[in-house]
């Protein structure tokens, strides 16, 4: 099987560090069950006929700055996330594929913070609500999951933030370096009866490392959660966010890196290319459990965003645009939603069976302006003012079976219809370019796992899901106004096959492989000074391996290791311009690395720990004709963090310092598919360090 390969177990399990005596790495040994809830209803994570990669709060959060995904989330197989060093448009994080073409954001992928989506019913996620030093724990399913979260659900990423467990905690963290990199947060947490919360307050700022790439935010993030009896919870969030600037760097051509690689595009300078945001959001959550294992859990929560985006994306004439003209586009924002999901276990005699099902609703609205903008302030009046909403339906329903002990069944159904419409308030030279469109697909999935014994699980699986386009993607059109009435959702169906499992106490493992086939797969054609075009290529194949490992073999040691193969190409793809007709059939997808490979390893003595962390990518290309080859990066870059944990009573001092890419490399972060006159390039950083330190107290009960 050469699609078989291998994925990390259980990224978040470790051999207990204070254990004295070497593991007995020649018996079976059967571990606790992790739960997980990444599937929509809670599932031991060891039987699942899928990839569920968890990560828990030591992974996220030791001895690093909590800005970027990049840090801890492609420890796992299957997830690659490639760094911009552009926070204008965050970084590219890929699951088997799904989100490789976001131009900003994360595209193809479900997002969930403590079960609250983050992401639009268009399928477009944002992270401004995400704080990372809030995170104690993320599930990542990497395959498709339309069947129970519909559109544009290539992988979740489910994160779940800390809950305080004594009556008072309180923790200041403070960390700096390279580039003017500067991060602090403060968290206060009570636990008092049948209530606890958490409140959290961050702010970030950088000069960045490029020219015309700094940025800053302030964040703040709140929860409480109280307990009605012994079987309902009642939970509310609250987070609001205020970046005020967001320096758009742009990407380079190979001839401007090579001469100065931390420079900016000259447009994106000239024309001020830059992003503000604010956003709040909010969420009430309930749940119960009967003691007879039904469930039921409903959250409705909504949120605002207003975007300030200077663009340096050139406006229409007239008048003629200038080398200072550029695009200036607003975003108001409301959005909301509400999902219930239930479970009813069903008890025959030899059996366990249990059904769920649910339903998600979500609408959006966006009153969007494009301005003329000079040096990235506003000029004149709007050439574009529209009012778009998009309205979402998902009905989804699913079963656990498990005829025998040793073999459980999963399958999931689900229909999906979206309605995007937009208003143009404009109606320029008297022409209406408002209209409607309705997206509707219904997915499925079935799963099987063999368990021939506690501590290995053979596991295959099949899903059909589909993703639409997002807004932005529709109203990108060469017109500039209006729904594109070409851009249609594309189809997926794909399989997988794995195992899992573990050898003694020293030594985990799992194999997975896949193959996905994509028609009409939406494809960024062409980017233009920030502003990117889409259209829908035919077909795509995409095929991988994922491999990781996990050993422990002595308390001081731990080694954990990741790789994803993959392997994407267009089996059908043509470009027609006028007369002429390029095929691509046969071409790799551009921005996705061949290779990715990530191995950790740890050393400790006492409360000092030592973190050597390598990683690398190979080659990928900057454009859909595989013209523009960007080379991978070799041996990898290396870095190391050293922490320390000392505990005085009810005190906590953990200092930590840092060096990132200690050999100075330089290497492509990341690329801007399919940039125009070849800007395709986005730069990685040289050498960073950055130290820092953490203060924590909790209160015990007495």
């Amino acid at each position: 099987m050469r699609l078989l390969g291998i994925t990390l177990l259980v990224a978040g399990q470790q051999v207990p560090r204070d254990s004295v005596s070497r593991p007995d790495t020649t018996r079976a040994v059967t571990l606790p069950a992790v739960h997980v809830s990444v599937t929509r209803t809670s599932e031991d994570r060891g039987r699942l006929p899928m990839a569920v990669g968890v990560l828990d709060s030591t992974s996220i959060r030791r001895a690093q700055l909590t800005v970027g995904l990049d840090e801890a989330l492609s420890r796992l197989p299957g997830v690659v996330v490639l760094n911009r060093y552009n926070y204008s448009l965050d970084q590219r994080v890929s699951l088997r594929g799904a989100g490789s073409r976001a131009n900003f954001g994360l595209r193809g992928v479900k997002v969930l913070i403590d079960g609250v989506p983050q992401t639009l019913p268009d399928g477009q996620s944002q992270l401004t609500n995400l704080e990372l030093g809030l995170v104690n724990r993320v599930e990542v399913l990497t395959g498709s999951a339309g069947a129970l979260y519909g559109n544009a659900s290539g992988g979740v990423l489910s994160f779940s933030t800390e809950n305080p467990m004594t009556p008072w905690t309180a923790r200041l963290r403070v960390s700096g370096g390279s580039f003017g990199t500067w991060k602090g947060q403060t968290v206060v947490g009570t636990a008092q009866g049948r209530a606890r919360g958490v409140l959290s307050v961050s702010q970030f700022v950088t000069d960045g490392f490029r020219q015309h790439s700094a940025a800053k935010a302030l964040q703040l993030s709140s929860k409480i959660d109280v307990s009605l009896g012994s079987q309902a919870t009642l939970g509310l969030r609250f987070g609001a966010t205020d970046a005020p600037e967001a320096q758009h760097p742009g990407a380079l051509t190979q001839a401007e890196y090579d001469v100065t690689r931390d420079s900016a595009a000259s447009a994106n300078l000239l024309r001020g290319a830059d992003k503000s945001v604010q956003q709040q959001q909010a969420s009430l959550r309930f749940q119960w459990t009967s003691p007879g294992g039904a469930t039921l859990d409903a959250i409705a929560f909504g949120y605002l965003r207003q975007l300030l985006n200077p663009l340096a994306t050139p406006p229409p004439s007239p008048p003629p645009p200038t080398s200072t003209s550029g695009t200036y586009s607003t975003i108001d924002r409301r959005a909301g939603g509400i999902r219930v999901t239930g479970t009813l276990p069903v008890y025959p005699a030899t059996q366990v069976l249990r059904v769920a099902a649910g339903v998600d609703l979500q609408a959006m609205r966006d009153l969007r302006q494009n301005t003329r903008s000079a040096r990235g302030r506003l000029v004149g009046f709007p050439f574009v003012d529209q009012r778009e909403t998009v309205r979402e339906l998902g009905p989804f329903a699913q079963v656990h079976w498990e005829p025998v002990s040793r073999v459980v069944v999963l399958g999931a159904a689900r229909y999906d219809r979206l309605v995007f419409r937009v208003d143009d308030q404009l109606k320029l030279n008297g022409i209406d370019r408002g209209g409607e469109r309705v997206m509707s697909r219904p997915s499925g999935s079935l799963g099987i796992s063999v368990i021939p014994r506690p501590d290995v699980t053979f596991y295959a699986n099949g899903s059909t899901s589909f993703e639409s386009p997002t807004t932005t993607e529709l109203v990108n059109t060469t017109g500039d106004l209006g729904f594109n009435t070409t851009l249609n959702p594309q189809r997926t169906l794909s399989g997988e096959l794995g195992v899992r499992g573990r050898l003694g106490a020293a030594v985990g493992y799992s194999f997975s492989g896949f193959v996905t086939r994509i028609r009409d797969a939406i494809i960024q054609a062409r980017e233009v000074d920030g502003r990117a075009f889409f259209e829908n290529a035919g077909k795509v194949r995409n095929k991988g391996i994922e491999g990781g490992l996990e050993l422990d073999p002595w308390p001081w040691l731990s080694f954990r290791g990741a790789y994803t193969y993959a392997s994407y190409r267009f089996s059908e793809y043509r470009i027609r311009s006028g007369a002429t007709t390029d095929t691509l059939d046969g071409k790799r997808l551009a921005g996705v690395p061949q290779h990715f490979l990530r191995a950790t390893l740890s050393v400790r003595r006492g409360p000092v720990e030592l973190e050597l962390d390598q990683v690398t990518a190979g080659s990928m290309f900057g454009d859909d004709k595989n013209t523009l080859p960007v080379e991978g990066w070799g041996v990898g870059v290396s870095s190391a963090r050293l922490s320390g944990d000392w505990r005085q009573g009810e005190t906590a001092l953990r200092p930590f310092v840092a060096i990132h890419n200690i050999f100075n490399r330089e290497y492509v972060g990341s690329v801007n598919i399919n940039g125009v006159g070849g800007r395709v390039l986005e730069p990685a950083a040289g050498r960073a360090a950055y130290l820092g330190m953490e203060i924590s107290w909790a209160g015990t009960r007495r």
